[in-house]
């Protein structure tokens, strides 16, 4: 697939933040950390986008440093970012999670 944009939903930017908040408490500059490493891993979706399993009706992509997943769908040109979730959280809250997301 050929991706020019990469779009991270509101409720996907609303997860990087609870995230953040999160990793915050854990150390200084962790929550940081952890922002730019899923930034990271988002941006890596222009190469990537596609490749992944689906779970929930989008694309599951992995961070490589954090236990998330990034949830995704491509229209055309474009990787739309639904969700980035936690997975080490009970699989019926993620799957509550996703049930709203589009």
């Amino acid at each position: 697939m050929n991706i020019n944009h990469i779009q991270i939903l509101s409720d996907a930017e609303n997860d990087l933040y609870e995230g953040q908040a999160f990793y915050d408490n854990q150390g200084v500059n962790v929550g940081n950390y952890f922002w730019d490493s899923l930034l990271s891993d988002i941006e890596s979706l222009v190469i990537f986008a596609g490749i992944h399993r689906k779970e929930f009706g989008f694309y599951r992509m992995l961070s490589k440093r954090f236990p998330y997943a990034i949830y995704y769908d491509v229209n055309g040109d474009v990787a739309s970012v639904v969700a980035v979730l936690p997975i080490r959280r009970d699989p019926v809250w993620i799957k509550t999670k996703m049930g709203g997301r589009n």
